[in-house]
C-alpha cells in the first residue's frame, strides 16, 4: 500500500503530467459534441408515456358540436363588428356576452415600458365557479385578441366564448375555470398572471377584482385564421428556457391523435418521417429557441409560476373545424378536472425529437457538463502552471565558475555537469490578474444598462458602437498593462485561470437551469481555453482576428441577419423580454460570455 502511495506522489510530481489537460479539454469538447449528436437515436431517446394516470387522457366522449357550431359563427360575427374597435370597446362587447352567459366576469389596466416604447392595454377575464369544487383550484383557457403574429385572433376568441357558454351547462367541474382574453399574446397574459399572483408592480400593473384558486394548468388558442386546418401545433417553449409538465403535453397529443385523428406536431416540423435527420432538426430547434429564452406564446407566461401551459395553433389546410378544435380543448380540460395533485410525476427538463419520442435531463445534460468542465481542468491547469518556477539549471564548470542554463537544456562552457534545482513552488501576485478579471466583468453592465433602456431607435448606432469599441478594447487594455504595470507570463496565467474558472462555474449551474443556453454559449466560447500570451506580431493579430470573428456582437449580428431579422427588432424583443418577463439571457451574453471573450483577447495581445 505504501509503494502504491509513493508511486502516485511520485506520479503527481512527475512534470509530464502537466502536459495531459490541455488534451483532456479538448477531449470533453469532442465528447460533449458527439453526444449531443447521438441523442436522436433510439438508444438514447424514449417513447412518451403519461406517468400520472389520472389524466385519463381520451378516455371520455366528447359532446362539443352540433349547434355549437351556430354560436360560434354568432360570436365570431359579432367579434367582425369590433375588430376596428379599441381594446376598451371590445372588451365592452365581450364583457355583455360573458355575463350574458351568467359567468363573473372582471378587468384589468396595465401598462409595461420596454425599449423606450409603452405596452399597454385592457385584460377581460371571467370566472367559471365549479358546481362541484371549492374554488381551491382553477383552470385557465387563454384567447389573446392579437395572436402570436399579431393578427386578430377572430376564431381563437369565438371559440373560447362559445367554451365558456359549453362549459356552464356542465356540473361536472371540480375546479373553476378561468375565460382570459387578453388584450395581447406577449405583455398581456403577463400582467394577467403576475397580478394573479400578487407579484405585479401595483404602478403599472393593476390588481385583480375578482380570484379563484391555484392555477393547476392553462391552455391557450392561437387560431386566427377562418380556414379548416390540416395539423395541430404545440407551442410548449416558455421563457428562460422553461418547459411544462410533459405529461401535458402527452395528453393533448394522445387527445388530438389518438381521439380527434388530427397530425400533432412540434417546433413547426410538419412533416417529419422518424428519421435521424428529422430528430435533430426538432431537437436543434428546441434547442435554440430554449437557448434564447424568448416566450413563444402566451402560455409562458404561466411557467415561472409552476402552472403547466401550452399553446394550440391549427396549421395548414385540412378538414378539421372549430369544432374539431373545442373537443381538443374539452378533453384536454376533463382531464385536467381529473387532477388530484399538482402535475409532477412527469419530467420538466427534456429534449423533445418528435411528438412522441424525447430525450431526459439524464441523457442530454453531460454533454454541457463536459464543455463546462473543459474550462475547469484549464483554469486549475493555470493555476498550477502559474505557481512554477522558471526552469533552470546548476552548471559546474572546470573552472568552477557556475552559470545558469535555459529551459531547452543549452550549457556554457565545457566538460560541464548539470545538476536539477529543486522543485519549490513560487509566490503568485493575485492582485494584477484579479483586478484585471473583475474589471472586465464590471464593464459589461454598461452593455447590459444600456440595451435595456436605451429606446428603440438609439439601439442600432449603439450596437454598433458597442461592437466598434469591443473590437478594439482587448488591445487598448494590453497597451495600457504594458506600459503601466509590466505584467509577466504568471501574471496572463492567472488572468486566464480565473476567467476560465468564473466561466466554468457559471456554465455548469446554468446547465441544471437551461441546458441550450449553457451548451451554445460554452461550444462558442471554447476556443478561449487554448489561446494565451505570444511574442509573435503575426500570430497575435491572426488569433486575434479569428477571435473577432465568434465575438458576442459579431454573433448577435449574423444570427439576425441568418434569420433576415433586423438589429433592432432583436434588440427590441430582448428588451422586452428583459423588462416584461424577466428574461435572464441578456446577462448570460453581456455579464458571462462577453467579459470572458474580452479576457481572452487581452491574453492574446499581451506581451510578457
Amino acid at each position: 500500500m505504501s509503494r502504491l502511495l509513493s508511486s502516485a506522489l511520485s506520479l503527481r510530481r512527475d512534470p509530464r503530467m502537466l502536459k495531459v489537460p490541455p488534451y483532456l479539454s479538448l477531449l470533453c469538447i469532442v465528447v460533449g459534441v458527439v453526444w449531443l449528436f447521438l441523442l436522436p437515436l433510439n438508444e438514447y431517446s424514449r417513447k412518451n408515456y403519461i406517468s400520472e394516470n389520472a389524466l385519463l387522457p381520451g378516455q371520455v366522449h366528447t359532446y362539443f358540436g352540433g349547434s355549437e357550431q351556430h354560436v360560434l359563427r354568432a360570436y365570431r360575427n359579432e367579434l367582425i363588428e369590433v375588430e376596428d374597435k379599441t381594446n376598451i370597446q371590445v372588451n365592452d362587447r365581450l364583457e355583455k356576452i360573458l355575463r350574458g352567459v351568467g359567468i363573473k366576469v372582471g378587468r384589468q389596466n396595465y401598462t409595461f415600458n420596454a425599449a423606450g416604447e409603452d405596452y399597454s392595454g385592457e385584460n377581460l377575464y371571467g370566472i367559471l365557479q365549479a358546481p362541484r369544487g371549492d374554488a381551491t383550484e382553477a383552470i385557465v383557457l387563454v384567447a389573446a385578441w392579437k395572436a402570436v403574429d399579431d393578427q386578430i385572433n377572430r376564431n381563437g376568441v369565438a371559440l373560447a366564448l362559445t367554451l365558456a357558454r359549453y362549459f356552464k351547462r356542465w356540473s361536472l367541474w371540480s375546479k373553476d375555470i378561468i375565460i382570459l382574453f387578453s388584450a395581447d399574446s406577449k405583455a398581456g397574459t403577463q400582467a394577467w398572471v403576475d397580478a394573479y399572483h400578487d407579484a405585479h408592480d401595483p404602478n403599472h400593473v393593476a390588481s385583480l377584482p375578482l380570484k379563484s384558486g391555484a392555477l393547476q394548468g392553462a391552455v391557450a388558442i392561437d387560431y386566427p385564421s377562418d380556414q379548416r386546418f390540416d395539423a395541430l401545433h404545440v407551442i410548449y417553449d416558455g421563457t428562460n428556457g422553461m418547459l411544462p409538465n410533459l405529461d401535458l403535453i402527452n395528453s393533448i397529443a394522445n387527445i388530438a391523435s389518438g381521439q380527434m385523428g388530427m397530425t400533432f406536431f412540434v417546433q413547426k416540423m410538419r412533416h417529419h418521417s422518424g428519421s435521424y435527420s428529422h430528430r435533430l432538426d426538432t431537437m436543434l430547434r428546441g434547442m435554440m429557441n430554449q437557448g434564447l429564452g424568448y416566450a413563444a406564446g402566451p402560455h409562458a407566461s404561466f411557467l415561472p409560476y409552476h402552472v403547466d401551459a401550452v399553446t394550440l395553433q391549427p396549421y395548414g389546410k385540412g378538414w378539421h373545424d372549430e369544432m374539431g378544435m373545442g373537443r381538443v380543448i374539452e378533453g384536454s380540460f376533463r382531464s385536467l378536472n381529473n387532477l388530484l395533485e399538482h402535475l409532477h410525476q412527469s419530467f420538466f427538463f427534456y429534449l423533445l425529437m418528435q411528438k412522441d419520442r424525447f430525450v431526459s435531463i439524464g441523457t442530454y445534460l453531460p454533454s454541457a457538463m463536459l464543455l463546462a468542465a473543459n474550462f475547469t481542468i484549464m483554469a486549475i491547469f493555470m493555476w498550477v502552471k502559474s505557481g512554477q518556477p522558471a526552469q533552470k539549471a546548476e552548471t559546474k564548470t572546470t573552472n568552477e565558475a557556475e552559470e545558469t542554463a535555459q529551459t531547452d537544456g543549452a550549457l556554457k562552457g565545457s566538460s560541464s555537469t548539470t545538476v536539477a534545482a529543486p522543485q519549490t513552488v513560487v509566490e503568485r501576485d493575485l492582485f494584477l490578474p484579479l483586478s484585471v478579471v473583475a474589471g472586465c466583468h464590471s464593464i459589461s453592465v454598461i452593455p447590459l444598462f444600456l440595451f435595456n433602456h436605451l429606446p428603440a431607435s438609439l439601439l442600432s448606432p449603439a450596437f454598433a458602437i458597442v461592437t466598434l469599441i469591443s473590437a478594439v478594447l482587448p488591445f487598448i487594455i494590453s497597451q495600457l498593462l504594458q506600459t503601466l504595470a509590466k505584467p509577466t507570463m504568471q501574471h496572463f496565467q492567472l488572468i486566464k485561470s480565473f476567467s476560465l474558472l468564473i466561466l466554468g462555474m457559471t456554465l455548469s449551474t446554468l446547465a441544471t437551469l437551461n441546458f441550450s443556453l449553457a451548451f451554445i454559449v460554452g461550444l462558442l466560447s471554447s476556443p478561449l481555453t487554448f489561446i494565451g500570451p505570444s511574442n509573435s506580431p503575426m500570430l497575435k493579430w491572426s488569433v486575434g482576428g479569428l477571435l473577432n470573428l465568434i465575438a458576442p456582437p459579431v454573433i448577435i449580428y449574423t444570427a439576425s441577419q441568418f434569420w433576415g431579422i433586423e438589429i433592432t427588432d432583436v434588440l427590441r424583443a430582448a428588451s422586452f423580454g428583459w423588462n416584461v418577463w424577466g428574461m435572464y439571457t441578456p446577462i448570460v451574453f453581456w455579464c458571462v460570455w462577453w467579459p470572458a471573450w474580452l479576457v481572452g483577447m487581452i491574453n492574446v495581445f499581451g506581451t510578457p
